[in-house]
C-alpha cells in the first residue's frame, strides 16, 4: 500500500509538471498568450504531446479574441500613447504567429493570422505622437534642463520601438545635450619637481575615471579641461581639486629593551650523581631589543564644486589621505630559547630603507582618490 501511494505521488508530480510545460496551467488561469507560447514550445520538442495539442487551438483562439478586443477598446479610448499599447498587442499577436510557424505540429492544427501591416501602422502612429511631443518641447523658447529631459524621454521611447524614425536619434542627442549638466574636472597640481611624477599617477587615475564615466548617469557629462577647451564648452559646473597640504617621510623609530625568561624549564646542563650524568633543567633568560620604524606620509585634498555661471560654491570638502610604512626587527643576547616564536622570527628581520619619497606620495593619494570618486558620485546623484 505504501509503495502504491509513493508511485501515485510521483506520478501526480510528473503529470503536474507536464501540464505546466504544455500550457495547461496558463490556460486554466486565463493567461492565453503564455499558454500559446508554452504549448508551441512543447510541440516543437514533442509533436505528439496530447496536452499541448489540446491546449494550443483553444489558447490561440482566446488570445486572438482577447487582443483584438483590447486593441479596439484602446483605439477608441482616445488616451495619450494609446498607439504604444496597440503596438504591444500587435507584437504579441505576431509573436504567437511566429511561434506557431516555427513548429510543424502546430501548423497542422492552427492557422495563425499575421498582423504585420497593422503593426507598422501602429508603430508609425506611436512614433509620430512621441516625435511631435518631443519636438514641441525641444523648440520651446528659453528651454531649460527639465524640459529638455522630458523631450529626451520621448525620443528615447521612440528608439525602443522605431529606432530609425525620421531624425529622432539626432534629436535625442540634442535633447540629451541640453538636458545634461556639463562638468569640468580640474586636476590637482603640486609645486614641487620632486613630486611631479607622483602627482601624475593621481592625475592619471582621475583621467581614467573620467574616461570610464563620461556619463555618470544619463544627464551628467564630465570633461577634462583639455576636452572642454577643444569643444569650446561653457560648462555648468567646475570640480576643482587641489592638494592643500602634505608631508612625506615623517619617520619615527621606537626601541624597546626587555629581559625575557623562557616560559618552560629547559635543559641547562648536566651533573654527575652516583657516577651517572643527570640533566639539569631551569628557565633561561635573554636580552632582546625590539625596533619599530614607522614612516608616515599624509596629505589633504580640497574638492570644490563651482557653478560656472555664478561662481557660487556648491560644495566644499577636505579629503585626508594617509599611508604608514612599517619596518620591525630585533636583536638579542643570551639564550634564544627564552624567546617566543614571534620574537625569534623578529630577530631574523633586518632594518630596511623605506620606499622613495615619490612612492610614499603615491601611496597616501590612493585613499584620497577613492574618496574623491565616491564623493563626486554622491554629489551628482541628486542631479
Amino acid at each position: 500500500m505504501k509503495i502504491t501511494l509513493k508511485y501515485w505521488i510521483i506520478g501526480s508530480i510528473l503529470f503536474t509538471l507536464s501540464c505546466s510545460k504544455s500550457g495547461t496551467k496558463a490556460l486554466e488561469k486565463g493567461n492565453y498568450y503564455e499558454a500559446v507560447l508554452q504549448s508551441a514550445e512543447k510541440l516543437k520538442k514533442d509533436s505528439d504531446n496530447s496536452k499541448a495539442l489540446e491546449v494550443l487551438p483553444i489558447a490561440y483562439r482566446n488570445a486572438q479574441e482577447e487582443f483584438t478586443r483590447d486593441i479596439s477598446r484602446v483605439q477608441n479610448a482616445n488616451q495619450q500613447f494609446r498607439w504604444e499599447a496597440v503596438l504591444d498587442y500587435y507584437n504579441k499577436l505576431n509573436a504567437m504567429q511566429e511561434a506557431i510557424e516555427r513548429c510543424t505540429a502546430c501548423r497542422r492544427i492552427v492557422t495563425p493570422q499575421t498582423y504585420y501591416q497593422q503593426t507598422e501602422i501602429a508603430r508609425e502612429n506611436a512614433a509620430a505622437e512621441r516625435y511631435a511631443l518631443g519636438i514641441d518641447l525641444l523648440r520651446k523658447q528659453n528651454i531649460n534642463k527639465e524640459t529638455a529631459r522630458a523631450a529626451y524621454e520621448h525620443f528615447e521611447q521612440i528608439s525602443f520601438f522605431a529606432p530609425n524614425y525620421k531624425d529622432s536619434r539626432n534629436l535625442m542627442e540634442e535633447a540629451l545635450n541640453l538636458g545634461s549638466f556639463h562638468v569640468v574636472v580640474e586636476q590637482p597640481k603640486v609645486n614641487s619637481r620632486l613630486y611631479q611624477y607622483s602627482n601624475e599617477y593621481f592625475q592619471g587615475k582621475v583621467d581614467e575615471f573620467l574616461r570610464t564615466n563620461r556619463r555618470m548617469n544619463k544627464f551628467i557629462r564630465f570633461y577634462s579641461p583639455e576636452e572642454a577647451k577643444t569643444v569650446k564648452l561653457r560648462p555648468d559646473h567646475i570640480v576643482r581639486l587641489e592638494i592643500i597640504d602634505f608631508v612625506v617621510g615623517e619617520t619615527n623609530i621606537q626601541t624597546d629593551r626587555q629581559t625575557v625568561t623562557s616560559r618552560d624549564s629547559v635543559k641547562t646542563g648536566e651533573v654527575t650523581i652516583n657516577g651517572k650524568k643527570v640533566p639539569v633543567y631551569g628557565k633561561v633568560k635573554a636580552q632582546i631589543v625590539k625596533s619599530h620604524k614607522a614612516v608616515r606620509s599624509r596629505g589633504l585634498l580640497s574638492m570644490e564644486v563651482f557653478d560656472y555661471r555664478t561662481n557660487k560654491v556648491l560644495s566644499r570638502e577636505e579629503i585626508p589621505g594617509e599611508y604608514t610604512w612599517v619596518n620591525e626587527w630585533a636583536s638579542f643576547n643570551g639564550d634564544e630559547r627564552a624567546l617566543t616564536n614571534d620574537e625569534l622570527n623578529l630577530t631574523r628581520n633586518r632594518e630596511q630603507l623605506p620606499p622613495p619619497p615619490q612612492q610614499l606620495f603615491i601611496e597616501f593619494t590612493k585613499p584620497i582618490y577613492d574618496q574623491v570618486t565616491s564623493r563626486i558620485r554622491r554629489f551628482y546623484d541628486k542631479y
